[in-house]
């Protein structure tokens, strides 16, 4: 019998997280047990189902100051964000046809953002500085009368940068102007707060804060402002008429239980993360033309986004690959291969965003997993240099298609 190979290293947890084995054992009981209908309101099975439900409501709505009713189910935080936008854009747009957001966010907004461009609104997509922050007197100045609403990301999926949402919902709450958040990558990990941030709409999902795939939520205010949304899915009238379809009990459970064991050992894990974080930079750091992407302070505690000097990437990746899982920081379309534009936006060249890797350490990380992923990406990177010293090495184009997640 051959040896059980061993798995490489999982240090992608920005693509996604394993379901904590805690978040299982509350789900499990939902697929047998009690499976009802939520909406089946005649009869017990669909009463356990819809108590779970409504439970699990209040645990997600507490974790980020709002109220329950103000938590709509989706099937993640790619849905929450095309409600939010396109659900805004339908609503208002008698009041205005402008939206502000920002060149580094996620393609589940600046997607539907240029989709809304094809209809005749107008999008202002804002740069952002050399360290990945929106320049906030730029905001403030790209607002006009007729901008109905700002998207601006709370913590972006490949650098990791925290941008100051508080600040940007001020702002926004001042001028009269809706502001939506996409924080798929923040909740759980960091402190969310929507009055204290002055969120109108925050999108969420599970499957990033060791939850179950294929369920999210969208927060939509409802007062001070009551914010106003045109449902994008129509037939039965789900959550409050804003996003029809049958809800699925054993997910919204395990998504709760995530979000809950999230907020349980957030500072802890804060301080661990940050920590692993610091000790793989502080080796990665010691090699020449390694250059940080994003904020070094400013950041997840456990994202780490770099790129190599003088490396093919593709090669980068496939040397690291026996090691650890990691990704690249490019982007692709499905017409041909690009660099990532949250990378061109920081100002990196073509050849350092194709030559970049995420790094993104998580809850099951440990020290000793950093030091060998650290040694590795070090023995890699310094091969990789020896044998592109050759003049038929000057391309750093990765030879293959990376997801960008």
């Amino acid at each position: 019998m051959s040896e059980h190979r061993q798995r490489p290293i999982y240090l992608d947890a920005h693509a996604t997280t394993p379901v904590d084995e805690r978040v299982l054992a509350a789900m499990i009981p939902y697929f047998t047990e009690f499976f009802g209908n939520p909406s089946s309101i005649n009869h017990q099975y669909g009463w356990e189902a819809e108590a779970a439900v409504k439970q699990a409501r209040e645990a997600i709505a507490e974790a980020i100051g709002a109220s329950p009713e103000e938590i709509v189910f989706t099937s993640g935080a790619t849905e929450a964000n095309n409600l939010a936008i396109k659900g805004v854009a339908e609503a208002y747009f008698t009041k205005g046809r402008h939206i502000v957001t920002v060149a580094t966010e996620h393609n589940a907004v600046l997607d539907p953002c240029q989709y809304l461009e094809s209809l005749g609104f107008e999008v202002t997509v804002l740069p952002v500085q050399s360290d990945g922050l929106l320049d906030l007197a730029a905001f403030e100045e790209a607002l006009r009368e007729d901008t109905i609403l700002a998207s601006v990301m709370a913590a972006n999926n490949e650098i990791g940068v925290l941008q100051p949402i508080a600040e940007i919902g001020k702002i926004c709450r001042d001028r009269g102007i809706l502001f939506h958040t996409d924080a798929a990558q923040a909740i759980g990990k960091i402190p969310l707060d929507v009055q204290a941030q002055s969120i109108d709409l925050m999108s969420l999902t599970a499957h990033k804060v060791y939850g179950p795939k294929g369920i999210g939520a969208l927060y939509v205010r409802r007062r001070n402002p009551r914010v106003k949304l045109a449902p994008q899915l129509h037939g039965g009238g789900h959550e409050r008429g804003m996003r029809s379809g049958t809800l699925y009990p054993p997910q919204i459970v395990g998504f709760a239980k995530a979000v809950e064991l999230g907020l349980s050992q957030m500072d802890e894990e804060i301080q661990r993360l940050t920590e692993l974080r610091r000790r793989l930079w502080e080796k990665l750091s010691q090699l020449d033309g390694i250059v940080l992407n994003g904020h070094l302070e400013k950041r997840l505690p456990g994202n780490l986004n770099v790129s190599v000097e003088g490396v093919d990437g593709q090669a980068l990746l496939l040397g690291l690959q026996p090691v650890m899982a990691v990704s690249s920081g490019s982007a692709c379309t499905s017409a041909k291969i690009e660099p990532s534009h949250v990378l061109a936006a920081l100002g990196r060249s073509e050849a350092l965003a194709y030559a970049s890797v995420r790094f993104g350490i998580g809850r099951f990380t440990t020290v000793e997993e950093i030091d060998r992923a650290a040694e590795q990406a070090i023995l890699t990177i310094a091969s990789l240099r020896r044998a592109t010293r050759s003049p038929s090495s000057e391309d750093t184009r990765p030879a293959s298609r990376t997801t960008r997640s």
